[in-house]
């Protein structure tokens, strides 16, 4: 038996509609990353200068020097860039998310006291702007609470949202057991908040951006000019809101960095994108903790009895039936690669189908042949399964004139006299008019053809009976 932990379904072909405020054709939400004064220096303790997300082509890290360019970069986004962004922002009546640094937080009081005024959230953004990938888990547990203690301190508040973004595979895992978060957006995995259930605890996560984020402008391939970003973003707008109108809204992150876009030449390009959503009805721009708190009200989450999660004995007992009889077509698709994608009706009846298709001739004959015959003499004992007493019922075969019992009873005895194995059809597909035709012309098929048949229907037959068991 192997699990695969993976999440590649979501949520499916149906996502929830998310009912944002003021139905909302689309909620827009502005993260600014404040870093500055966090990342990696000399000054901080850390092993050489920071390589990441600047404006300096090719940057790497100078081990055990401070590197002038690259600090003053970082210092223009807290100098200037910040307040260009500051200004932009309140002057539009829209608040954004910080993701604060904690040490970066503490170095800029008088940012932090802007941030705070104009009712902005503040997020935290981990202890230090550094790579986590390669912390023992002990040590990045130990960073995460120094990341909530310090920024405690210094914003009179702990923070109720986090995003490592420098993260390890363990980084959400670790700040869900702290168990204080409304949220987390370490992923980037989705268009709408979902949950995660971690242990005992289920945990909202909130997914972030890496391509509606400037920092594409310090990135290969990236965007050169405000007029790329700002063409990004309103396309990216149009999808999402033309969704939004067909029923189906969702959420779109914007990232953005202090010496990143609050340089003059691109933050035309967001001042451009702020001014062309604001000519639209039904956008709704959120903090991150707002759309948290909705999604905690709206969309609480449910837990259900996973099929990839049972032991083999609690699978064996659910799914046992689901092919006729055969018990051991779930005992086999229990030692499959299953996850979540196979929490489903499609996932687990996929799992199930390579198990009855790889069987022998002779144990997939004895499939078709555990199928009771339609409206057949165990059905008038009541001796059929729970699940084929259901469907027969369907269709209504529970209730036939004599005359109609007498047609099925004879084209049941004629059927598996020739073919070998009783007449099998997905009665949930079909009402009883429909039945008895495919009877007549199916019974002429040569057997071969007909054994084919009867075994696509068998797998449908699977799949409707999961869907009465799996959300």
């Amino acid at each position: 038996m192997s699990r695969y932990i993976r999440d590649m379904r979501g949520y499916g072909a149906n996502p929830p509609h998310p009912n944002w405020p003021g139905d909302a054709k689309v909620a827009v939400q502005f993260v600014l990353n404040y870093e500055e004064g966090g990342e990696n220096c000399v000054l901080h303790g850390d092993a050489g200068s920071e390589a990441f997300l600047s404006d300096i082509p090719g940057a790497a890290q100078w081990p055990d020097q401070r590197h002038w360019n690259m600090e003053s970069i970082y210092e223009y986004g807290g100098r200037a860039g910040f307040w260009r962004l500051h200004r932009l922002f309140t002057g539009a009546d829209i608040p954004v998310t910080i993701y604060g640094v904690a040490s970066a937080l503490a170095r800029s009081p008088e940012q932090l006291a802007a941030m705070q005024s104009a009712g902005w959230e503040i997020a935290s953004h981990g202890l230090k702007w550094v790579e986590h990938k390669d912390m023992p888990e002990d040590e990045e547990r130990a960073a995460i609470a120094e990341a909530i203690r310090l920024h405690t301190e210094v914003t009179g508040a702990r923070p109720k949202g986090w995003y490592t973004g420098r993260c390890s595979v363990n980084t959400v895992r670790l700040v869900s057991e702290e168990g204080g978060f409304d949220y987390i957006s370490d992923t980037y995995d989705d268009d709408l908040p979902y949950w995660l259930e971690v242990g005992s605890r289920d945990q909202l996560i909130i997914p972030y951006t890496l391509e509606a984020n400037d920092m594409r402008f310090a990135t290969a391939p990236g965007y050169i000019t405000g007029e790329d970003f700002f063409t990004y973003l309103k396309d990216a707008f149009n999808t999402l809101y033309a969704e939004g109108q067909d029923g189906a809204p969702k959420m779109m992150s914007i990232g953005l960095h202090c010496r990143l876009i609050g340089r003059p030449g691109k933050i035309a390009g967001l001042k451009r994108f702020i001014d062309y959503i604001q000519e639209f009805d039904g956008v709704w721009c959120p903090r991150r903790i707002d759309v948290a708190r909705h999604w905690a009200e709206h969309h609480p989450h449910k837990r259900f009895e996973r099929p990839s999660q049972m032991p083999k004995d609690r699978f064996v007992e659910v799914f046992g039936g689901i092919y006729e009889h055969s018990p051991w077509i779930a005992e086999g698709a229990y030692d499959l690669e299953l996850g979540m994608a196979h929490d489903c009706a499609d996932g687990l009846g996929n799992a199930l189908a390579r198990i009855f298709r790889t069987a022998t001739r002779e144990q997939r004959l004895g499939v078709l042949q555990a199928h009771p015959d339609l409206a057949g003499k165990l059905a008038s004992a009541g001796r059929l399964t729970a699940e084929s007493t259901s469907e027969q019922a369907s269709a209504g075969l529970n209730m036939l004139t004599d005359e109609e019992r007498d047609t099925f009873t004879k084209l049941n005895t004629d059927y598996v006299e020739k073919h070998g194995f009783p007449f099998i059809i997905a009665v949930k597909d079909n009402t009883k008019t429909s039945i008895l035709a495919a009877f007549h012309d199916r019974i002429n098929n040569d057997t071969d053809t007909e054994r084919d048949t009867a075994c696509k229907q068998v797998e449908r037959i699977a799949w409707h009976r999961l869907k009465d068991i799996l959300p």
